[in-house]
């Protein structure tokens, strides 16, 4: 009779040993990212804006001026003919004059603006 108290004892003692889970789940990182410290050390990086409208504008020349606006009021893409190259014209401030490489100024809203080009007097365009 004392044999089979033994035994329940011994097969308790296996099944426990079987069960046992360690405290904290071991991680094997059999790759690590080679990146991993200088992305955490990056400095932020800052989305480019959003566009905010597009306007074509009628000049006192009688030109047209095609405007792409974006949010934040620092940065307008301004192009003299539908098709034409883009110039990108930037401030650091909302409100203050947009200006590009070349000579390129521009001031104003979606409605109204006064854009100065290279060799060119600052004319103004409404919408």
């Amino acid at each position: 009779m004392k044999i089979l108290p033994l035994s329940a004892v011994a097969a308790l003692l296996v099944l426990a040993a079987c069960n046992s889970k360690p405290a904290t789940p071991e991680v094997l990182d059999s790759n690590p990212d080679p990146m991993a410290n200088t992305l955490a050390n990056a400095a932020p990086v800052e989305l480019p804006p959003a566009i905010k409208s597009e306007a074509t504008l009628r000049c006192k020349d009688n030109s047209l001026l095609y405007v792409t606006f974006f949010q934040g009021d620092k940065q307008a893409v301004v192009r003299t003919k539908k098709d034409g190259t883009p110039t990108t014209l930037k401030s650091d401030v909302a409100g203050a004059p947009k200006t590009a490489e070349g000579g390129w100024s521009m001031t104003g809203t979606e409605t109204n603006v006064t854009l100065t080009a290279p060799g060119k007097s600052a004319q103004i365009c409404h919408a």
